[in-house]
């Protein structure tokens, strides 16, 4: 692979996610609870921090996790919740050591349909169904990965022309788009719980 992504802002990270499934996959499995660039820009952190150009799943999964947590908290963090990242992070290596050989690639490059490519994600530690759908649709919209029905497989993140994920960032207008349709989505969410509550 030698895809531009704008996903971290940061050129070196962006690179790496480009050219790296794993790191790409890293990412993804970072962006809960914290600025998506931040989340995307940890792969490289990490692989700078392992004195590497790329991720490797064997030697992450077989890394001491104290000096792996240790390694994503130093500063500055790769997530602000460094020590329970360090472990999902090892947990995704693990799985695709065990049933990839520890080729990310191999997740998405020999699926037919996009129901298949779906239910390969979601067997992924630490990946649940919008996380999967999300990365499906990125794997679509930017990374050329397209089995029959990857749209519908994916959700309101396949759909084309919308700005509501990681999938749909290609610089600095589209991440303020997705950001905004986020916080829309937050606010319309809060609203209907206030709804919902008890009136007493």
């Amino acid at each position: 692979m030698d895809i531009t992504m704008r996903l971290a802002q940061q050129p070196e990270a962006d690179e790496l996610l480009g050219r790296s499934p794993l790191a790409a996959l890293v990412g993804m499995l970072l962006d809960q609870q914290v600025p998506m660039e931040w989340a995307f820009s940890g792969p490289w952190t990490i692989a700078r921090r392992m004195g590497a150009d790329d991720l490797d799943a064997h030697a992450i999964a077989a890394a001491d996790p104290e000096a792996f947590a240790a390694l994503l908290s130093e500063k500055p963090a790769v997530h602000r919740y460094p020590g329970s990242m360090a472990k999902r992070i090892q947990q995704l290596c693990g799985y695709l050591v065990e049933h990839y050989d520890g080729d990310a690639a191999a997740v998405w490059s020999d699926v037919r349909t996009g129901d298949e490519l779906l239910a390969r994600l979601k067997a992924l530690p630490g990946f649940g169904e919008q996380k999967a759908q999300i990365f499906l649709a990125l794997l679509g919209k930017q990374l050329g990965v397209r089995p029959k029905g990857w749209r519908e497989a994916a959700g309101g993140y396949g759909k084309a022309g919308v700005y509501r994920s990681a999938a749909d960032i290609t610089g600095p207008e589209s991440l303020a788009k997705v950001r905004a349709h986020k916080q829309e989505a937050k606010a319309a969410a809060k609203a209907a719980a206030a709804g919902k509550a008890p009136k007493g």
